[in-house]
């Protein structure tokens, strides 16, 4: 039975969502489709325009994305906290990015008189923006109503263009987390189409590293540590050095060298018959998650059939359901 969205996301569990969404009559976001004989890798860069333009405007930041031929996956994180710090003036002006407001606040930025129930009825109405502002399900909305429309228009056609709504995993742990980045930016590479992460067209993973390049080399400095600077503004960085438990949600809890170690050697051993395949020592980051190698490969290639709407270890899974007075999830009963 399809569960309500309010039941799905629970910002008081956790602020990290995998989303996923596919496209209906065989219709292509990128590549070469066989039965057209089109191209639509113009359609990649569509999607990866529009959510970073609406993570800018969202409280909601991205983590990872992968956009593949006929669905994309990514990685979100809201940051509900910042967005109950924006003032009343601010919201205003993020929403009217999008959408045309009401006529009372047009009075209300035209400076006009007001009354006090007028200016409580304005507050009232950004007080509802800004909810909407750090909700994944309105991200999404502006998303994919936005790519239908246009993949519509080009096509020539009316009607549906999603298979549905969207999915989304709660991930409620760094395991979970780490998980899920791998599983996303490995999917190239896992369907076959990339052989290695620089190859990994229209993935943060890509985007990340030329970025971390670039910087090296307008900088020189080939040792230099993944700062700020060298992390792409449109994502979520990575902490600057090390592994943290730190409660601080403006950036991901785990160093970018460690991610990148992590992932060099799970893509290697997603296929140890490809070129490149070497046996080398596990990354460190496994030892301080305390993940076995076995099972992380397990579960980066099976992330999906592991976990349903809730990823984490058992424990967090329990905790979940009876929070929210169910009798399990998937993977757990309590």
């Amino acid at each position: 039975m399809t569960r309500a969205r309010n039941q799905l996301i629970d910002l008081t569990a956790t602020s990290y969502y995998h989303v996923i969404n596919r496209c209906v009559r065989r219709s292509f976001l990128c590549g070469d489709d066989p039965y057209s004989h089109k191209n639509y890798d113009h359609r990649r860069e569509w999607l990866v325009s529009r959510v970073k333009f609406l993570s800018s405007v969202f409280s909601i930041n991205i983590g990872a994305y992968a956009i593949m031929s006929n669905h994309y996956h990514m990685l979100l994180q809201v940051d509900k906290i910042t967005a109950d710090l924006w003032s009343m003036d601010e919201v205003i002006d993020r929403w009217y990015q999008l959408f045309n407001g009401h006529v009372l606040v047009d009075r209300y930025l035209a400076g006009e008189d007001m009354s006090p129930a007028h200016l409580a009825k304005v507050e009232e109405l950004a007080q509802c923006w800004r909810e909407r502002l750090y909700d994944i399900s309105w991200l999404m909305k502006c998303l994919n109503e936005h790519i239908s429309r246009q993949a519509n228009k080009e096509d020539e056609c009316t009607g549906k263009f999603w298979e549905g709504r969207f999915k989304s995993q709660a991930l409620l742990d760094e395991t979970a987390l780490l998980s899920c980045m791998a599983y996303v930016d490995l999917n190239p590479i896992r369907a076959g189409i990339a052989s290695n992460l620089e190859e990994s067209d229209f993935t943060s993973i890509k985007e990340r590293l030329k970025q971390f390049k670039s910087y090296k080399r307008q900088n020189n400095k080939p040792n230099a540590d993944c700062t700020t600077q060298a992390q792409p503004r449109s994502l979520l960085p990575f902490a600057a050095t090390q592994h943290t438990s730190s409660q601080n949600i403006s950036t991901l809890p785990f160093s970018y060298t460690d991610y990148f170690e992590l992932l060099d050697w799970s893509g290697r051993h997603i296929d140890p018959e490809k070129c490149g395949y070497m046996q080398s020592d596990e990354p460190k980051i496994l030892g301080i998650l305390g993940i076995e190698s076995d099972d992380w490969l397990v579960t980066i290639k099976e992330f999906r059939r592991q976990y349903g709407n809730f990823a984490g270890a058992e424990s967090q899974l329990r905790d979940y359901a009876h929070r929210h007075g169910r009798s399990w999830c998937k993977g757990v009963c309590l």
